[in-house]
Order: C-alpha cells, then sequence, then structure tokens
C-alpha cells in the first residue's frame, strides 16, 4: 500500500512535479520527457523511477523504448485534485515552457506519422501483409459483428476506406474518417466503385472526431490503435460518440519486439495486451465482450470488442 509520505516525497522535488504534470497530458517515452524537461535521459529515469515507486507513474517497456504514464486512479486522483486546489493566478513558467516543448513533441510525432502515410497510401493494403491474411481477419470482424443490425458506423482510421466497403452497405448511415487527404482520396474512388454513395468521409483527427455525443452504434478501429500517440484517448472519444448499447470493435496486434516497426512503418505502438485494452474500455464505460487471437503470420492480430455498459448483458448472453 502507499504511504501518504511516500507520495509527498516524491513530488518534493521541482523536476519530478514536471514531469507528473506532463504525465497528465499524454503517455510520454523517457526520451521524450528529457526532450521537454531538457535534462539527460539518466537523470529522467531516475526521478521517474521515484515516481513510480511512490505509485504516482507506471512504466512500460516496448522494444528499447520505455513509455511512462500516470499511476492508478486512487493514488493520482487526490494527488492532482490537490495540485489543481492549490493552483493560483500566478503565471507558473516553468509549466508554460514544458507546455511548449511538448507541443513541438506531438507536432514530431504527428509530422513524421503523417509523412509516412502520405508516401505510402498507394501501399497501404499490401502493407498489412505482416500478419495473417486479411481476409481471415475480416472474416473474423464480421462474425464478431454478427447479424445484428449496424445503425450509423464511424471507422476511425479508414484509410482507404476497406471497413466501410466491408460494412457500409449493412450500415444505415457510415462514416470514414481519416486525418490523410491521399489516403481519403483513394477511399472516395473505392467507395464510388461500389456504389456506396451514403458512405460519408471526413478528415479529420481521432481524437476529434466530428460527430456528437451518443450518435454512433458501431465504431471500428482497424490496424489504426498501434499508431496513436495516446491510444486510450483514441478509445475514450470512440467511446464518447457511442450511444447506448454501441460497440467499439478493435482490431490491432498483440505485444511482439519488431523495433523495425517504430522506424520502417512509423509504429508507435509495439501491439496491446488484453489487459491494456480492457482496462481502457472499463475507464470510458465499455464492458469487455468478445476477444479472439488470430495466430498464423509473424504479427499476432488480436480483436476486442467492448459495448457501453446497458447492451454488455445481451452479448454476453449471445456468446
Amino acid at each position: 500500500m502507499i504511504a501518504a509520505l511516500d507520495v509527498f516525497r516524491a513530488l518534493a522535488d521541482a523536476t519530478r512535479l514536471r514531469i507528473f504534470a506532463l504525465l497528465r497530458s499524454m503517455e510520454l517515452s523517457v526520451g521524450e520527457l528529457a526532450q521537454v524537461l531538457g535534462q539527460s535521459q539518466p537523470r529522467v529515469s531516475r526521478h521517474v523511477k521515484i515516481l513510480c515507486d511512490a505509485g504516482l507513474a507506471e512504466r512500460r517497456k516496448e522494444g528499447s523504448w520505455v513509455f511512462v504514464a500516470l499511476g492508478k486512479a486512487q493514488v493520482v486522483a487526490p494527488v492532482t485534485a490537490a495540485l489543481d486546489g492549490w493552483a493560483g493566478p500566478q503565471v507558473d513558467h516553468w509549466a508554460q515552457a514544458d507546455s511548449a516543448r511538448l507541443a513541438a513533441v506531438r507536432a514530431d510525432r504527428a509530422a513524421s506519422a503523417s509523412a509516412w502515410f502520405e508516401a505510402h497510401a498507394g501501399e497501404w493494403d499490401a502493407i498489412r501483409s505482416l500478419h495473417i491474411a486479411e481476409s481471415e481477419v475480416e472474416a473474423a470482424m464480421g462474425a464478431m459483428l454478427g447479424a445484428e443490425p449496424i445503425g450509423t458506423l464511424i471507422d476511425i482510421g479508414t484509410g482507404t476506406g476497406r471497413m466501410l466497403e466491408l460494412f457500409g452497405g449493412r450500415a444505415r448511415e457510415a462514416m470514414g474518417i481519416d486525418r490523410s487527404s491521399e489516403m481519403l482520396r483513394l477511399a472516395r474512388v473505392k467507395l464510388s466503385e461500389r456504389g456506396l454513395t451514403h458512405a460519408e468521409l471526413r478528415q479529420a483527427d481521432l481524437y476529434a472526431l466530428p460527430m456528437g455525443d451518443a450518435c454512433a452504434d458501431v465504431a471500428i478501429l482497424h490496424h489504426v490503435l498501434h499508431f496513436a500517440q495516446t491510444p486510450d484517448a483514441a478509445i475514450a472519444e470512440a467511446a464518447r460518440v457511442l450511444g447506448p448499447a454501441g460497440r467499439l470493435l478493435i482490431a490491432d496486434f498483440a505485444p511482439h519486439d519488431r523495433e523495425d516497426l517504430r522506424q520502417r512503418d512509423a509504429h508507435t505502438r509495439l501491439g496491446f495486451s488484453d489487459a491494456q485494452i480492457e482496462s481502457w474500455f472499463v475507464a470510458n464505460g465499455l464492458v469487455p465482450v468478445r476477444g479472439e487471437t488470430l495466430g498464423g503470420g509473424e504479427l499476432t492480430v488480436k480483436l476486442w470488442m467492448g459495448r457501453k455498459a446497458d447492451g454488455a448483458a445481451r452479448d454476453r448472453m449471445a456468446a
């Protein structure tokens, strides 16, 4: 059990307070924290260890990178409430500087991913050959969605529109979201060829979907989450737009050690565990109801489905 004294000792340092504040904004690698703070990685690592020992932060290794996030809510929430309560009107110049440098880190990440997407838009479908045949993944996704009406479908990170091709015909309304204009250009060609005139394509960010609250019935994140800077925020935004009994279906990779995918294919995350995805579901009012593992390729593909709590019991009974 974390003692209050440990928490106060951990925060009795200006650098650790800055790290804690940065982690409230987003999960960061140790290298990115060092970049924002203007300090060496070994020094930042020592500060991170103290925060982790006090339960205020958590570390997770992915290949050669170590990501740092806030600790469990029962430890962190009282601290954030106290800090917010003590905040005065005076300007915190360190916080302002850290915020500006954090924005630069975000921009670097986004620019790297965007440049890759634009350069590889025409090859997008072929890149997915690293794992089990896409036809098997798609069949498993269709089986997981079942015969239940889809209603309003949103495909987040639609790429070339493949999910809209597969499931848009069953939807009353369908929308594909992507940041890349080149991807959307290709998607428009595909959807037009297949007569999916009711499917709308929008250029937008997965963290700020162009939809109101509770207006979608099914949301899909198909091989998108491993590109996300903050996958928990992407899941939170998907959950926001889901209505009562709405379903979120994720297809992505199980944890792996293909470090080369970071440099070659701009992967931010090297897969996800069941525990990670399920914890993000629960944190955003989604009940994990289905899961499936699809091995057989270089990478293992996982499917996860969560449903808004008021519809989860029905899903479990049908499974």
